[in-house]
């Protein structure tokens, strides 16, 4: 699905993302953990098309898509979420989710005037896709909901919920666990799983909680000052030496396993 090649993304002197390259496989549901700091956003940016690379390059489905902007690459099938959600806040959740889809009768002046009612017709399919949205998430009591009025964990089902109403071939999630309690992130693993399992969704997640890493995910890419460091099951990565040392420092890991020994 994306094969990522010695990708490079420096700001000035400073090298954000230092010749990473990666796989995601068709299917998968593929975690990227990293201490902060390790480059793991701005890889999501550079292939979503937000940054432009300083080097390397972006495949998907053997079709070279390097710096495509987000728009490109959004009409292939490619999308992601923010680690701050960003919503209409002064419109309903279903009307959030009827403005996804490209290319609505209603966007050019001439059909507002001359063709009212095919414009009528296709924001009740749309507004019928969102409800069927909304049910699949199980937030259906919040259709007229203001956006701005959701919780935390609520804004990230809704942004869950937009990439359906396009049928995403691989979504890229940030951090979908910040701010968000436990039981809502129980939920939208559960949605995640399910899109996975029942449409053919492709996952991409950065998350720092590793109980969610480790029961969605396989593999576990694992980054550190811009490069990757392992790859690998979420429990082989848990024992792996390296990536202790990454988290906790090399004195921080020898007092921990000095005190364990003990």
């Amino acid at each position: 699905m994306i094969v990522v090649e010695g990708l490079h993304k420096h700001f000035g002197g400073f090298r954000a993302v230092d010749g990473a390259s990666i796989e995601i496989a068709t299917g998968s549901i593929t975690g990227l953990i990293g201490p902060n700091g390790a480059g793991k956003s701005t890889l999501f940016n550079v292939i979503a098309g937000v940054y432009q690379p300083t080097a390397g390059r972006v495949i998907m489905d053997g079709e070279d898509i390097t710096g495509l902007p987000p728009h490109d690459l959004f009409h292939k099938g490619l999308l992601r979420t923010f680690q701050i959600a960003h919503e209409f806040s002064s419109m309903t959740v279903r009307e959030n989710l009827m403005m996804v889809p490209a290319g609505q009768l209603g966007e050019t002046l001439w059909n507002t005037w001359f063709h009212r009612g095919r414009i009528a017709r296709e924001e009740a399919e749309l507004a019928k896709k969102a409800d069927d949205v909304l049910d699949f998430l199980t937030i259906s009591h919040l259709a007229d909901e203001r956006a701005g009025n959701l919780s935390g964990g609520q804004k990230k089902l809704l942004e869950l919920g937009r990439t359906m109403m396009v049928d995403a071939k691989i979504v890229f999630l940030d951090e979908v666990g910040a701010g968000v309690n436990r039981t809502l992130l129980n939920t939208i693993g559960d949605a995640i799983v399910r899109l996975n399992k029942e449409r053919g969704y492709t996952f991409c997640v950065i998350e720092h909680d590793m109980d969610f890493i480790g029961r969605l995910c396989d593999p576990v890419i694992v980054m550190a000052e811009g490069k990757v460091l392992a790859k690998g099951s979420a429990d082989s990565i848990m024992k792996n030496e390296a990536v202790i040392e990454a988290y906790l420092g090399r004195g921080l890991k020898n007092k921990v396993k000095a005190e364990a020994g003990a």
